[in-house]
């Protein structure tokens, strides 16, 4: 008894923590996307990130509208200079038959030469006090907080996805394990069985709870390939598969203190300062508004030829006894417009606005408690998983420290090969339970990085 005990003892004992098994059955027939021949990539989760945000549609959406609403500020930029332009142009007039001029009125001569360089200017209270390009500095402004918008959305997908795979990783190395128990527990049963010290439905748990270690396995398979398939979806332009992911989860950050996080949200949240800019647009729409009843003054300025021949002098048509005169000269248009009546028009476009402003700046009241709201859940949450780690990782040593004294008692003759089995099974739980606090307590801290920025 000794003897077949101390074999037993020596089998359980030599289980290593996070052992591989050659062959736990016959592998699934997955179907996986064509991979490159190459080393498989290590990916970080900074490295995930990176790919992400170059392939995401909406984090290039957003970017694009950035690119936009930056075109939108140098053309309101430009419209407040001087614009320059040349034309050129001829008008050919049939003649009379008896003056030198056209048979219209406008036309002194058969002959109309136009070259001319023209500068024109539009100042208004909107031109003078920048009103148009203010409002699109704010819409540049909005794009930009929408673009860090999509990227801190996306860097929590992303962050899920990859620690989804990191734990589905784990999660099938510990069925592998549980594999090599299992085995284990049914040579066991078979030798006590053989010895006449255990009775056969020993041996038949033993193989039934080796079946159900193996079923287990093929899930943990199955559902480590659909996670690579979720990451490798948002990383690679081809869906290519050939990486491995860094299991950082044992390096958790700190938590910092609620009033820096607070205070970082109040400077540094997209959605706050996208609302906030949207009321600074809303307020230069009604300024806007506002000034268009206000006077506006035009200047033109041409210098050029317009002459009845192409050249620097030339004689008249009306008045030839006059000869050469020079043509080449300059004139000055000064159009000011003062609106009057617009049957109301101009006053409805101000009160629009108002009533638009009026919601913004509702919107950027409940913004504001929003991102507080959530800044309190999500620092309550790392609080709480914060603890979770540390109990779990409790659980985990006396998880440790219970299969080590249940198997000295074993081999004391104090125990039974069940009894190790359990505990070998718990400690299998509790590390499962250690790996879903880490992955919690990383994601409440992704949650609490898009609403407060990186720390």
């Amino acid at each position: 008894m000794k003897c077949l005990s101390s074999v037993v003892c020596t089998l359980l004992l030599t289980v290593p923590a996070m052992a591989q098994v050659a062959d736990p059955g016959t592998p699934l027939p997955f179907a996986r996307p064509q991979g490159t021949a190459a080393p498989p990539a290590v990916i970080t989760l900074q490295d995930a990130l990176d790919r992400a945000r170059r392939l995401d549609a909406i984090v290039q959406s957003a970017a694009a509208d950035v690119d936009i609403a930056r075109e939108g500020v140098a053309q309101a930029k430009a419209s407040r200079l001087p614009a320059l332009s040349l034309t050129g142009e001829y008008v050919g007039t049939q003649g009379n038959g008896v003056t030198p001029n056209g048979r219209f009125v406008p036309a002194d001569g058969v002959h109309l030469y136009r070259s001319l360089a023209n500068v024109h200017q539009d100042l208004s209270a909107n031109t003078i006090l920048k009103t148009d390009y203010e409002r699109a500095g704010a819409a540049q402004a909005i794009a930009l907080a929408r673009v860090e918008i999509a990227r801190r959305g996306l860097a929590i997908t992303v962050t899920e996805r990859y620690y989804a795979l990191v734990v589905s990783q784990r999660r099938f190395a510990t069925s592998q394990q549980g594999i090599q128990q299992a085995q284990r527990f049914l040579e066991v049963t078979q030798q006590l069985e053989a010895a006449g010290e255990a009775a056969h439905s020993d041996v038949v748990k033993a193989q039934i709870q080796l079946q159900q270690q193996r079923q287990q396995l093929q899930e943990a398979t199955l559902a480590m390939e659909n996670t690579r398939l979720n990451l490798a979806v948002l990383m690679s332009p081809t869906l290519d598969e050939n990486f491995t992911v860094v299991d950082e989860l044992d390096s958790a950050r700190s938590l910092p203190a609620f009033a820096e996080l607070r205070s970082m949200a109040e400077r540094e949240n997209p959605s706050l300062r996208a609302a906030s800019e949207a009321v600074r647009q809303a307020s230069f729409d009604v300024r806007k508004a506002q000034n268009d009843r206000l006077p506006s003054l035009s200047l033109d300025a041409n210098y050029g030829i317009e002459a009845n021949a192409f050249k620097l002098h030339s004689t008249v048509a009306s008045d030839p006894a006059l000869g050469p005169l020079p043509n080449l000269g300059y004139s000055l248009v000064v159009n000011l417009s003062v609106p009057i009546f617009d049957w109301g028009g101009a006053q409805s476009r101000v009160r629009q606005a108002q009533v638009k402003q009026q919601q913004t700046n509702l919107e950027l009241s409940q913004a504001q408690r929003e991102i507080l709201r959530k800044l309190y859940e999500s620092y309550n949450e790392a609080v709480a998983a914060r603890s979770a780690v540390e109990l779990a990782r409790t659980g985990d040593d006396l998880a440790s420290e219970s299969l080590r004294l249940i198997t000295l008692r074993y081999q004391a003759g104090e125990s039974g090969v069940l009894e190790v089995v359990d505990a070998q099974n718990t400690l299998l739980d509790a590390r499962k339970a250690f790996d879903d606090a880490q992955v919690r307590y990383r994601m409440s801290l992704a949650e609490l990085e898009s609403v407060a920025g990186s720390f």
